[in-house]
């Protein structure tokens, strides 16, 4: 079953809010997709098996609801399959609190803790102020000193793949969180039946080519 996601007025006010939390940001026109950068981004984390036969690419924002929905289901399914890898796109489009969760989750990974950062984040309550992301990372066992001085650090590489991100999406014409690529597929909320149906459907177009 999917849920209704924000329409694209809602995905442009998330825009506006990256614009004036980025300094330099400009917006993504749409145009030509390039599905090797949106796959392949080699600042872009990865999760499951790298050598997976389909890619799930995830378009996520920690601040929406269907993301943290889908979170678990999505974990469940690239676990018990073993044969997906799992690309995430930080998407942070819904309040500024959300660019600044994407920019520690990315820095985390500096200290190799972008995973337990985007868990902690996903599996949250409700919709988080600054101070609040601050503290459920901290609950999570991450070093705050370090996290910001890498924030601060590689704050300019952590902009650029924030602005591919959006460009990425743009070209693809996403209109809110969670949006999943799927192999040739692309949907939004799931639950664990429907990555399992997806994921079939993908191998099963991927290997009729």
């Amino acid at each position: 079953m999917q849920i209704m996601q924000p329409d694209r007025r809602a995905v442009l006010a998330g825009l506006s809010l990256l614009a004036a939390s980025l300094p330099g940001f400009a917006f993504a026109q749409s145009g030509e997709v390039d599905a090797e950068a949106i796959l392949n981004d080699p600042e872009a984390p990865v999760a499951g098996n790298p050598a997976g036969d389909v890619t799930i690419v995830a378009f996520l924002d920690y601040n929406c609801p269907y993301c943290r929905t889908s979170a678990p289901d999505l974990a469940r399914i690239v676990k018990e399959d073993g044969k997906i890898r799992l690309v995430y796109k930080e998407w942070p489009v819904i309040t500024e609190s959300s660019v600044y969760a994407a920019q520690l989750a990315l820095a985390a990974a500096h200290q190799g803790a972008y995973q337990r950062v985007h868990d902690a984040l996903m599996a949250s309550k409700g919709r988080l102020s600054k101070e609040q992301i601050s503290a459920v990372i901290g609950k999570a066992g991450i070093d705050l000193t370090r996290l910001q001085a890498d924030l601060d650090t590689h704050a300019d590489k952590i902009t650029a793949q924030l602005r591919r991100n959006m460009a990425q999406a743009d070209s693809l014409g996403l209109q809110g969180t969670p949006t999943y690529l799927v192999g040739p597929f692309r949907t939004s909320t799931l639950n664990y039946a429907g990555f399992k149906q997806v994921v079939a459907d993908a191998r099963k177009k991927q290997a009729a080519q």
